[in-house]
């Protein structure tokens, strides 16, 4: 009698069918690239509004403008409006150098972004940013209190 080595090719195509069944329904779950690649870009946007934010700080302090609640001062031929050495809200675009016509927008409809606080999200993210992912820079409002930017309303 002989014996059977390896196997058969029915067994082969249940294998197969069986695992792409699990790729095309349990894949999806752990590979979400696009939410991954969204929050990372919110991501590099609040490390650039802190890394801004500690430079003209830096500016204002060599001043002497850095416990002062309005004032302006000169970054790369840029006039801002800075409030205790950090950019106020209304500037903190033009710190950071951010290109509000390609890439990124103001998200208006965020509770609370306005005067002291502003938001931005990406400008090709279709839904409402109340909900989802968005950038919060809040202004200084004290001499002891400097600016803060998070990243709020992802999952």
């Amino acid at each position: 009698m002989k014996r059977q080595n390896g196997f058969t090719l029915i067994e082969l195509v249940v294998v197969i069918v069986i695992l792409g069944i699990l790729a095309v329904t349990a894949a999806p779950r752990f590979l979400n690239l696009q939410d991954d690649a969204r929050d990372a870009s919110l991501e590099g946007l609040k490390g650039a509004i802190n890394g801004a934010a500690g430079i003209v700080y830096g500016k204002s302090a060599i001043e002497g403008k850095e416990r002062k609640d309005s004032d302006t001062i000169t970054v790369d031929n840029e006039t801002l409006n800075v409030a205790y050495g950090y950019p106020k809200a209304t500037d903190i675009e033009k710190a950071v150098q951010l290109d509000l016509t390609s890439e990124w927008k103001v998200a208006t409809s965020v509770s609370g972004a306005s005067g002291t606080k502003k938001a931005f999200t990406l400008k090709n993210y279709a839904e409402d940013p109340v909900t989802k992912c968005y950038v919060l820079y809040t202004e200084a409002t004290s001499a002891t209190s400097g600016a803060v930017t998070t990243v709020e309303g992802c999952k």
